[in-house]
């Protein structure tokens, strides 16, 4: 979701050490496996369980031998008829026999909602911006740029200033807007969806999000956000005062949680569902749901701009299974799929190289802890007060970071271009002076971010020396195993797919080799995001997607009444913890707060920015926000993300955008 978390990462190996196409996966999970501290990293070399090194060329060379002396004919001879097949295949599905031409589609599993205010992941948002339309949306250019266009407004108009430093807007909406079922749709609708989407009493993950708007309670004082300053004028017009002004107010509107609902509908709590209940404004209406199998678009002749919609049908299967999205693929039965096996990235890239894709996207791999978990040994924490305690904490989570060998990650696992990450907010996002935000995070010198993540076996090695001279503080060390005896165990949660398990099984394997034992849980994606929302969990996988071209899209998901603070930040143990320190009194403001709590200081940062007006102070307080987050260690960033995706070369038409958003509804298929 863009900003949201997008339920995959990209497709990796299956785990430190291996290559899938000479080494059978025997061995993953093994935690026995001896680190890059005894074995450095070697880009021409694989372990297998024992830790023998073995030289890739001779293999390659072996391989060669076998396939001149008959296996490599007929492959070439096997893959000639199926792309063959194929060709037919995908010129049978484009059109259907009544004429109407329909597209197949895999982009995840079972949504976990597509309530357009509840949602809060990638693969739900692409389908909820198919259902439904807002005042704007996303659209791309002749030349392939994107750009924000009015959808359900007749235009984005310039605000009004007014005397108290607040803005108004003022929308007009376009002639003749129908819901799918065929009643008229009204700017009352629109006031409706936001002070809902808003509101305590829904308790939405984004409704922090209309924190900009005139009127919101962040406390929950205002359960029904009446308050919220939304009006609907008449049944045409719709009017909206800021705060201050928002430079991505325009891609606010294109979000799926200012999407408009229709308050008769989403009364029934299941409406969003059922496909007879689902009722939506958008390109397409949902015509089945076979859940946990496929979900059924159909193009809505209700859509205002159905006219331009070009593709009829949209069969959106749901599956986690990577190699079953690989065969449907290659079978010509899906036209695109949003993951592949970790062990065919290589080959994929070189038997697709049109159709294989990496895409630019702004967003962030990274591993989260709960914040209230206890890492502490009991002798330990028993002379310590809390607030101690919580500093001990914080100092080993950040020292488990540097024991990450991130390059190896992208090189080895990732193979998809993902850059190593030293910050939360990623790379892409723009500074006060038009440089990149992230390298002007951190504060030491001649390092970009928060750590070195140079990819360089010395680097690497001065930061897990660190790591364990840190870690000796607080933990018993036998020197001759060279491993810490009594720290305690861990569960490492992630969601099912091939690619979040290779990556968790490296770092079971990179903090074993210091003789932390982490087991891996694997959880469904639907009961992955509740378990991880609800702090049931002690350190996790995660990502995170800009919602938006700002940088504030990574720093406000994490106050304490946020619904994606999966943290727990300011909650539990840790909401009455004063050990946060913040001063504003730089920028102008009355703010300074020592050993205060995460609400205190925190909360209180976060609100202060997005009413701040002046740019360089705008930007240098979200660095002060970065700094907080990263202090803490329960975040522990591994790479930037990157897109990957396999596009049938017949699709014409098809674009998405860095927030990880897909979009179909103008798609044609060659036939």
């Amino acid at each position: 979701a863009l900003p949201l978390d997008s339920g995959r990462g990209a497709a990796p190996a299956p785990c430190k050490g291996l290559r899938p196409l000479t080494l059978s996966r025997d061995c993953v999970g093994d935690t026995s496996i001896v680190c890059p501290r005894v074995y450095p990293r070697k880009k021409n070399c694989f372990k297998d369980a024992s830790t023998r090194i073995f030289d890739t060329d001779s293999l390659r060379k072996a391989r060669l031998s076998q396939n001149i002396k008959g296996g490599f004919f007929m492959k070439k001879l096997t893959a000639l008829l199926l792309a063959i097949a194929m060709m037919v295949t995908c010129t049978l599905c484009a059109v259907a026999e009544d004429g109407k031409t329909y597209m197949a589609v895999c982009i995840a599993s079972e949504p976990d909602t597509l309530d357009p205010a509840l949602n809060s992941a990638v693969d739900g948002a692409t389908m909820v911006a198919h259902l439904f339309a807002g005042l704007s949306t996303w659209a791309q250019t002749d030349d392939g740029k994107l750009e924000i266009l009015p959808d359900c407004a007749v235009e984005l108009p310039d605000p009004v200033v007014n005397d108290d430093g607040t803005v108004t807007y003022t929308y007009t909406l376009v002639d003749g807007l129908k819901w799918s079922d065929g009643k008229d749709l009204t700017a009352k609708d629109f006031e409706f969806a936001w002070k809902r989407a808003a509101s305590s009493e829904l308790g939405a993950d984004y409704g922090y999000m209309f924190e900009v708007i005139k009127g919101y309670t962040a406390d929950g004082s205002d359960p029904k956000a009446e308050n919220l300053a939304v009006t609907a004028v008449d049944n045409k017009t719709l009017t909206v005062t800021l705060n201050n002004p928002v430079a991505y107010w325009n891609e606010l509107l294109a979000f799926p949680a200012y999407m408009p609902v229709r308050e008769d509908v989403v009364a029934n709590e299941a409406w969003a569902t059922d496909p007879s209940t689902y009722i939506g404004n958008g390109p397409y209406t949902m015509t089945a749901w076979e859940h946990n199998s496929k979900i059924t678009l159909t193009k809505n002749p209700y859509y205002h701009a159905v006219d331009k919609v070009t593709m009829d049908e949209l069969d959106f299967y749901l599956s986690d299974d990577a190699n079953n999205m690989l065969a449907n693929f290659q079978k010509g039965d899906w036209q695109l799929i949003d993951d592949v096996p970790t062990s065919e990235i290589a080959s994929l890239k070189e038997q697709y190289p049109t159709e294989f894709v990496i895409a630019g996207q702004i967003g962030t791999y990274y591993v989260c802890w709960n914040i209230n978990e206890e890492i502490l040994p009991a002798d330990v924490l028993a002379n310590m007060t809390p607030e101690e305690a919580e500093a001990a904490r914080a100092e080993v989570r950040r020292a488990i970071g540097l024991l990450f060998d991130r390059n190896y990650i992208v090189e080895e696992i990732g193979q998809a271009g993902q850059v190593p990450a030293s910050s939360f907010v990623p790379m892409g996002m723009t500074d006060a002076d038009g440089s990149e935000f992230y390298k002007n995070a951190g504060h030491v010198e001649g390092i970009t971010g928060y750590y070195d993540v140079t990819d360089d076996e010395d680097v690497y090695m001065a930061n897990f020396d660190k790591a364990v001279e840190t870690l000796k503080k607080y933990y018993t060390y036998d020197e001759a195993n060279a491993v810490f005896t009594n720290f305690p165990s861990l569960t490492y949660l992630y969601n099912t797919s091939e690619a979040h398990k290779a990556i968790g099984e490296y770092l079971q394997s990179a903090v074993s080799a210091v003789g932390i034992t982490m087991n891996l849980n694997n959880q469904e994606w639907n009961t992955f995001l509740n378990t991880r929302k609800a702090g049931d969990y002690s350190i996790a996988r995660n990502g995170w997607i800009a919602d938006y071209n700002d940088p504030i899209c990574f720093l406000d998901m994490w106050v304490t009444g946020s619904g994606n603070n999966d943290v727990q930040f300011g909650k539990g143990a840790n909401a009455d913890l004063k050990i946060y320190n913040l001063d504003l009194t730089p920028y102008g403001y009355d703010v300074k707060v020592e050993n205060g709590t995460w609400a205190e200081t925190y909360d209180v940062l976060i609100s202060t920015i997005k009413s701040c007006t002046n740019s360089a102070n705008r930007y240098a307080m979200m660095h002060i926000a970065e700094d907080m987050l990263m202090n803490t260690g329960c975040i522990v960033p591994l790479y930037y993300y990157t897109d990957i995706y396999m596009l049938d070369d017949s699709v014409q038409g098809f674009f998405s955008n860095p927030l990880g958003y897909k979009y179909f509804m103008h798609c044609t298929i060659a036939k």
